[in-house]
């Protein structure tokens, strides 16, 4: 369920331009949005789908920090920077009329992603992919290390992956990429890595986390 409330801009963001492409109006619709903010402004008709799309996508992030704070007082990290990278690369956007902005915010996203974990172990000395994970399994230090090199590795890939996604098919190909590749991609990685792991995993630990999960009779 949190992975889909994560997710929750991206989508409005995927369902928007599905919808601006199909409608006729769309650039009427724009034209009066930007006359609400006080702003005349033409846009070419093939660039309509994504200036909305970008619109939402940036109402989406602003209301998804809202409901986050007012539900548990404090916002996530991550949904911090992804939601300022959606509102400065979503108005570069809408005020250049260039998607390449709004193109570039999940590479740097998932480029920031690898530097906080490459720089947090050579600098900081912290594994934070061991911080997230060490509650559900116990791992050698050495393995810690190779895993936390693995996910800043992944997400390099990932980011040059959108690049190449993003400057050499359609907005739109890219679009349905951005929700449902990356998501399948993670999903994989995710899985080969489980099952790369699931020797450290002892019967105890599954006894534990099933315990956890219940309630301790104790």
């Amino acid at each position: 369920m949190k992975f889909l409330f994560d997710l929750f801009p991206v989508i409005f963001f995927f369902i928007t331009l599905k919808i601006a492409e199909k409608t006729a109006t769309a650039d009427i619709f724009l034209t009066k949005v930007f006359g609400t903010l006080g702003l005349t402004v033409s846009v070419k008709p093939d660039l309509v789908p994504i200036m909305l799309a970008t619109i939402v996508i940036t109402i989406a992030s602003v209301m998804q920090i809202a409901w986050v704070k007012f539900k548990y007082g404090k916002v996530d990290k991550m949904l911090w920077l992804s939601a300022l990278l959606v509102i400065v690369m979503g108005g570069m956007t809408l005020y250049f009329q260039n998607a390449i902005f709004i193109k570039w915010k999940p590479t740097i996203l998932y480029w920031s992603f690898t530097i906080t974990l490459i720089c947090g172990k050579l600098f900081w000395q912290k594994n934070f992919i061991k911080t997230m994970l060490e509650s559900s399994m116990e791992l050698p230090e050495k393995v810690w290390a190779t895993l936390n090199y693995l996910w800043a590795a992944f997400f390099l890939s990932l980011g040059f992956l959108n690049l190449y996604v993003a400057f050499n098919y359609s907005i739109d190909t890219w679009a349905t990429f951005k929700l449902f590749g990356t998501m399948g991609i993670m999903f994989v990685f995710i899985v080969l890595q489980t099952l790369i792991l699931s020797k450290y995993i002892t019967p105890e630990d599954l006894k534990s986390d099933k315990k956890d999960a219940q309630g301790d009779p104790k």
